[in-house]
């Protein structure tokens, strides 16, 4: 067909075997992957005004990286031209062939820029391209054919879901075994997770206090928010450099089609091929939405509790000083003094040893180390000598076993027997902290476990 003629794709589909020109909007893409030989792929999805109800796939082959339609956004318009319309399996798609084929990638939103923002190699711009892509900027304006998507918080993360967020990069690293991290954040809390480790595989097989391999450097942990989750987040794609391109530290981008999943009680996301990231501009509603609740958390005593312990938390610990302001586990760990105290709502998810008995040393003084977890950080912080003493508040072993069991969130029989090696869902409890940060210690201290 002519250089000039561009089909419709109701009657783009009929012309099988044929080389077509077409203008059409991007409903779907995926990332660029690699071929089974030294090429890369994509996949769009397009649809047009004479075809909106069902779409056509095109599946885009490249030589490198940047020779692939790398689309800014869903809705976008593209131009093909000389793409052979093949049909597999009673499926009828366009194949782009970088030795013929050409693309042009325009915003698809209603505006008077008319120049693409990307093209291929052999793109010509045409007289009348303009006034097609007026009419299908018109059509889309006026349609509902792209859906707009739903954007989760971390809090609204309850189960191992597929999940589309709206988070600022704090951070990139490379893991100790070669798999790149992005570290995301929106300032709300994710919620808490059933702790499923035997209390006596304590320790030969310790909790994680941290779901990488190696901890950030405590330079880099001191940049981080002291309110919010962090969610450690694989890139487990094969496109990695173009990927890193993207991501923007310090910048709320938004990531489409990210797997979270839990790992000894912590949530992790991970990037797939089926991924998908784009730029968030600054005056998006969702970015002044998420960080307005996070300066409010910044300004409240009580909003520094995590979300999951409102309206308050349980009881069963008792704190001697409550006008001290409530601080987060990450505020522990960024202090910039050499020792402070911090009053925290946390969860003891953790203990070594795990038999009462066996919390006094040969001595006779308290010598315990608990696993204490909020959303934002895990620490492990002593019960030692006095302090010790004052926080476990009794002398009689069975009572001391009760009321750790209930601190530990162990479930209990109707006979009020400990049901070991079930779910624990330990409670969020008040707790008084003495901290070292630079030294990474940290003990309880002023604070009773009440029976």
């Amino acid at each position: 067909m002519g250089d000039y003629q561009f089909l419709m794709l109701k009657d783009a589909i009929t012309c099988i075997n044929q080389k077509v020109n077409l203008f059409a909007v991007i409903l779907d893409f995926t990332l660029p992957q690699r071929t089974k030989g030294t090429d890369y792929f994509c996949k769009l999805k397009v649809i047009d005004e004479s075809h909106s109800e069902f779409w056509v796939p095109v599946h885009v082959f490249a030589q490198e990286i940047d020779g692939l339609p790398l689309v800014a956004s869903v809705g976008d318009i593209i131009q093909l031209s000389r793409v052979t319309m093949t049909v597999h399996e009673g499926d009828v798609y366009a194949i782009f062939n970088n030795k013929f084929s050409s693309f042009a990638l325009y915003d698809g939103k209603d505006g008077d820029n008319f120049h693409p923002y990307k093209v291929s190699l052999r793109f010509h711009e045409r007289e009348h391209d303009e006034k097609i892509i007026a009419s299908m900027r018109k059509w889309l304006a006026s349609s509902e054919v792209i859906d707009v998507p739903n954007f989760s918080l971390l809090r609204e993360i309850d189960r191992v879901v597929c999940v589309n967020l709206a988070c600022k990069v704090l951070h990139i690293s490379k893991t100790t075994n070669d798999k790149w991290m992005v570290f995301l954040w929106d300032g709300t809390d994710a919620p808490p997770i059933s702790i499923y480790n035997k209390l006596e595989d304590e320790l030969h097989n310790p909790l994680p206090l941290h779901f990488e391999p190696l901890p950030p450097s405590r330079d880099v942990l001191c940049t981080f928010p002291t309110v919010g989750t962090i969610l450690r987040v694989i890139l487990d794609v094969d496109c990695v450099t173009y990927i890193l391109q993207l991501l923007k530290v310090d910048q709320w981008m938004k990531f489409f089609h990210v797997f979270c999943k839990m790992h000894d009680g912590l949530w992790y996301g991970v990037f797939t091929s089926s991924s998908m990231i784009r730029d968030m501009p600054n005056d998006d509603i969702l970015i002044f939405e998420r960080q307005s609740n996070c300066d409010q958390r910044s300004l409240g005593e009580l909003d520094r509790m995590p979300y999951w312990s409102c309206p308050w938390p349980s009881k069963i610990t008792e704190v001697k000083r409550i006008d001290v302001p409530f601080s987060t586990l990450m505020d522990v760990l960024t202090c910039k003094k050499e020792t402070n105290n911090f009053r925290c709502v946390v969860r003891f998810v953790a203990v070594i040893p795990w038999r009462v008995e066996d919390f006094r040393a040969p001595c006779g003084a308290y010598r315990v180390r608990f696993t204490l977890e909020d959303p934002t950080a895990r620490i492990h912080a002593y019960a030692h000598a006095e302090n010790g003493e004052e926080f476990f508040n009794c002398s009689s072993t069975d009572a001391l076993k009760r009321k750790v069991i209930k601190l530990l969130g162990v479930p209990v029989s109707r006979d009020g027997e400990a049901i070991m090696g079930g779910a624990r869902n330990p409670p969020w409890v008040q707790c008084y902290l003495k901290s070292n940060p630079i030294k990474q210690r940290h003990w309880i201290f002023e604070t009773k476990l009440l029976g």
